[in-house]
């Protein structure tokens, strides 16, 4: 079953770039776009919709508004927004939102957004289901989806975070990381490295000495994970040599 979708932005250029990639994705049906918060929430009430891509700031109602609208809802569809603004994540997540998409948009990353909105709807979560971690930026909170986190490394009591073009420094120690997030498929290959297997391209042994690549960094693996890490590759079909 194909996603009806409304999309609001209200300016119309993003707004024709987020409904044309949306059309590229075979699990969309029909899309209803609109520059207007206030039109979304007609379009809403005058049809079945099943997810709303939502831009945060625009003049009127805005986002965050129709947000707090729907959730009166008796079954509020689920909300992506879509927004140029990191510093709004809070008050998003703190809305239910699925999730939250910065411009410029990647094909791939709204590919992860529909997908989330489906998961949500079938009632079947996975584990593609995303925890999103709180991190502080220059003073501002924004959140990163775990499944983008390729490797976590132990500085202190801290861990800081690597996705493939950002780092960022999460107050909490390594050891607890790979206690909660171990069923999410991170694992410890070091006594300063986590790292998740899902983003591991190769594992490499030379002259005795084993490393992983994530991300195209070089990262040593000890000698006493070494064993316990091939075993694990090798059931993930992830190659190795």
């Amino acid at each position: 079953m194909k996603l009806n979708v409304v999309v609001v932005d209200d300016e119309e250029p993003q707004l024709d770039e987020l409904c044309f990639l949306l059309r590229r994705d075979e699990r969309i049906g029909e899309i209803q776009g609109t520059t207007s918060a206030a039109d979304a929430l007609r379009l809403m009430r005058e049809s079945n919709v099943d997810a709303v891509f939502l831009d945060i700031q625009m003049p009127g109602l805005t986002g965050l508004d129709l947000a707090k609208v729907l959730s009166n809802f008796k079954s509020p569809p689920p909300i992506v927004f879509v927004t140029a603004h990191e510093g709004h994540a809070v008050q998003a997540f703190e809305l239910e939102a699925i999730d939250y998409v910065l411009k410029p948009v990647r094909e791939e990353r709204l590919a992860r957004a529909v997908g989330r909105v489906i998961e949500q709807r079938s009632g079947t979560p996975s584990q593609s289901v995303d925890e999103h971690i709180a991190v502080e930026l220059g003073g501002v909170t924004r959140f990163v989806a775990r499944s983008e986190i390729g490797y976590a490394e132990a500085q202190g009591d801290y861990a800081r975070l690597h996705t493939t073009s950002s780092s960022h420094l999460l107050r909490t120690p390594l050891t607890t990381l790979e206690q909660t997030w171990a069923e999410a498929g991170f694992v410890r290959i070091h006594r300063s490295l986590l790292v998740n297997l899902a983003h591991v391209e190769q594992m490499r042994m030379e002259e005795g000495k084993c490393t992983v690549s994530i991300f195209g960094r070089e990262l040593l693996v000890s000698r006493r994970h070494t064993r316990e890490l091939r075993e694990l590759l090798g059931r993930r079909g992830r190659p190795g040599r």
